[in-house]
């Protein structure tokens, strides 16, 4: 799949790490460093501009090793970027650590995933048909 992307970043484009990487890495475009504080977010820019295909999103996901190490996250993880959106690419990055974190320029901060989605039509009707499981959430089928 060819996607079109304007890179007005310093870096290069994202790209797969292997052969079997579902996510290619997002990198931070700054003119200088961001200081993220406990419980802090901010949107990170990334100079990339794109369009993607009617049918599919990008997922913009944390990097396993950043929530792991350091507690940083993607605030509405997975965030989607939709089809139609010609913005610049940012990433809502939180501090769920106890430490400050220091963002610079040109570091991986997320992950993104190309996927093909649906569009749903609605049929209302006055009852669902029954399952096994039946209303049971959060939690009801173990921890």
């Amino acid at each position: 799949m060819n996607i079109n992307i304007i890179n007005k970043s310093k870096h290069e484009l994202p790209s797969y790490e292997t052969i079997a990487s579902a996510g290619m890495d997002l990198r931070a475009n700054l003119d200088k460093p961001i200081v993220l504080k406990p419980l802090e977010r901010a949107i990170i820019k990334t100079g990339l501009f794109m369009a993607l295909p009617v049918g599919y999103e990008a997922q913009v996901r944390p990097r396993s090793g950043l929530a792991a190490k350091k507690g940083i996250s993607v605030l509405n993880a997975p965030g989607t970027i939709d089809a139609d959106y010609r913005g610049e690419i940012g990433v809502i990055l939180v501090n769920l650590s106890n430490e400050a974190f220091t963002i610079n320029d040109g570091e991986r901060i997320a992950q993104m995933v190309i996927a093909k989605h649906e569009r749903a039509d609605w049929t209302e009707v006055t009852q669902l048909d029954s399952t096994d499981r039946g209303a049971g959430g959060f939690g009801s089928t173990g921890v």
